[in-house]
């Protein structure tokens, strides 16, 4: 994939899937460490250690319709040409974190790509989800917690076009302070 924010938008399906009920996005950009660090976990279903221990491998997949499960394995790849590594931790019926390490300035680092697009995306897609993305740089930190826009709005649904259009800016607004 282009862009790490792809992987991220995959990898939330695979919670979504995994019928979580909240989702957190965490990146860190820390300039000092030359590290970049997605983390995201979810309270789904989780993963029996069987089934963890050959997550890995693109032939292993809860799907029926392909027998191919490529997301893990290509996120995994991307990190590890930077320098970075992936980690997955998960325990049956109480969710998964996955955490993903990338060399910051590494010239084979993907760009992140468009996050208040994808968040965009994975709100409007499953918005009955509630959903933390924090972005930490060296400048400050961004958070969007779905629970608190739920107590401003009310009965409105984020699936709303206005709606999802607001949070796109507010987001775009909220990663450029930190930029």
């Amino acid at each position: 994939m282009k862009e790490l924010s792809l992987h991220i938008l995959d990898i939330v399906q695979n919670s979504i899937k995994a019928k979580a009920k909240n989702i957190t996005v965490d990146i860190d950009e820390d300039d000092s460490a030359d590290k970049l660090t997605i983390t995201i976990t979810d309270d789904g279903c989780g993963m029996s250690e069987e089934f963890l221990a050959n997550v890995r491998d693109p032939f292993t997949t809860t799907r029926t319709t392909r027998k191919t499960g490529m997301g893990i394995s290509l996120f995994e790849a991307a990190a590890k040409q930077t320098g970075g590594a992936l980690d997955i931790k998960s325990k049956l019926g109480e969710g998964t974190t996955l955490t993903v390490w990338f060399g910051l300035s590494s010239i084979d680092r993907a760009p992140l790509g468009d996050m208040a697009g994808t968040m965009v995306t994975i709100i409007g897609g499953a918005p009955d989800i509630d959903y933390i993305y924090r972005h930490k740089t060296g400048k400050g930190e961004f958070i969007l917690d779905t629970r608190e826009l739920r107590e401003v709005l009310g009965d409105v649904p984020f699936n709303v076009p206005d709606v999802l259009n607001w949070i796109n800016g507010y987001i775009e607004e909220g990663l450029a302070d930190i930029s």
